[in-house]
């Protein structure tokens, strides 16, 4: 069986986790894993089999376009469509003519060590070892994806070691909360002793954040980028109080404020007023916030939907805030001028008005 492996023409910085464990598996079967390629491209010898992956399911139409290329040039081929999207919207995803559509995660390849040898000639700058340690959230936010997809804390594992790449110097949990796991100081305790960068890429349940937590947080080589080392979720007002006791936290144990990012959700349901609160609330508090505008689950277009208590507008002043005054990817910095921007404003409105530049 001659494999290939297909990420479509869609933005991403981290490697294709999926394929690459596919690629393993394979491997394990005796079968040849001719590459790993990105959108349209001619293997160099005809496959038997090609797995097309997915990602947010606003980024459909590469998808379709990767599956129908193959199709077309590679007719005798078997096509399989799979991830995020096709997960979520199996119906749509079968439109782009996939043979078959799977749903889920790939049991077989799902604890094996992902192929990262592809990744030498398709990210060859790659540095970092994707591990879950677990999968699932015991949470059930309306606005997000996993409990869908996977449902309650699953497949807890009580070691990583052995799905880390010798030669890389990060680790990188895609855990969407490892907090929640009962293995969660197993893994805290291998992280700290191998000395590795570490990045809890889906962020931390501010709301598990314990005493003990931060203490051994502080014990492990926190590495997020861009100066990050831990992030936080602000969703709603009432969790205002445990965000705020998980930063004191954290403080108290040395990873001080500007090393926190707290990610902000706007445009569900809330309003600009309660936004513009917990953006306050966040900066006070010494963190750095990121506004995250929510998308719904299964929407075919990005930055289209429009909460019930906003308007374009609205959005449209968060949008080119983050743009003029934010940092980086749009973060708001507890700068003490920002801070009494905000604190000084009567309202959202104000909060978010740019001044137009001098001479303008």
């Amino acid at each position: 069986m001659r494999v290939l492996l297909v990420e479509p023409e869609y933005y991403t910085k981290y490697p294709p986790l999926g394929l690459l464990k596919l690629s393993s598996y394979h491997k394990l079967k005796g079968d040849a894993v001719l590459q790993l390629v990105k959108g349209k491209k001619f293997p160099k010898v005809a496959p038997d089999l090609i797995y097309v992956t997915s990602l947010f399911t606003w980024a459909w139409k590469p998808v379709h376009e990767a599956v129908r290329f193959y199709k077309m040039f590679y007719p005798n081929a078997e096509v399989w469509l799979g991830g995020l999207y096709a997960s979520l919207i199996p119906n749509h995803a079968a439109l782009s003519g996939a043979d078959h559509i799977h749903k889920g995660l790939f049991n077989d390849a799902e604890d094996l060590r992902p192929d990262y040898e592809l990744l030498k000639d398709f990210m060859p700058n790659w540095d970092g070892s994707i591990i879950f340690a677990s999968r699932g959230c015991n949470r059930d936010c309306g606005f997000c994806a996993v409990p869908i997809l996977e449902g309650k804390i699953c497949r807890v594992k009580n070691s990583i070691k052995d799905l880390i790449q010798p030669e890389y110097t990060r680790i990188i949990l895609w855990d969407n909360n490892i907090l929640a796991s009962p293995k969660w100081r197993d893994i805290f305790y291998e992280l700290e002793t191998l000395g590795l960068k570490v990045d809890f890429n889906q962020g931390l349940d501010a709301r598990l954040i314990t005493d003990e937590v931060a203490e051994r947080l502080a014990r492990i080589k926190l590495d997020s980028g861009g100066g990050i080392k831990v992030r936080l979720g602000y969703d709603f007002q009432r969790n205002g109080p445990s965000v705020m006791k998980a930063i004191e936290r954290l403080n108290a144990v040395g990873i001080k404020g500007r090393r926190i990012m707290v990610y902000t959700l706007f445009n569900y349901i809330d309003d600009p007023e309660d936004f513009l609160e917990r953006v306050r609330n966040i900066l006070h508090w010494g963190a750095v916030c990121y506004p995250m505008r929510y998308e719904p689950i299964y929407t075919l277009e990005k930055n289209k939907y429009v909460g019930p208590k906003w308007d374009a507008k609205h959005l449209d002043m968060v949008q080119r805030a983050r743009r003029v005054i934010g940092y980086g990817r749009g973060a708001f910095p507890p700068y003490e001028k920002l801070i009494e921007k905000f604190d000084k404003a009567k309202g959202f409105d104000e909060a978010f008005e740019l001044r137009p530049p001098k001479g303008g």
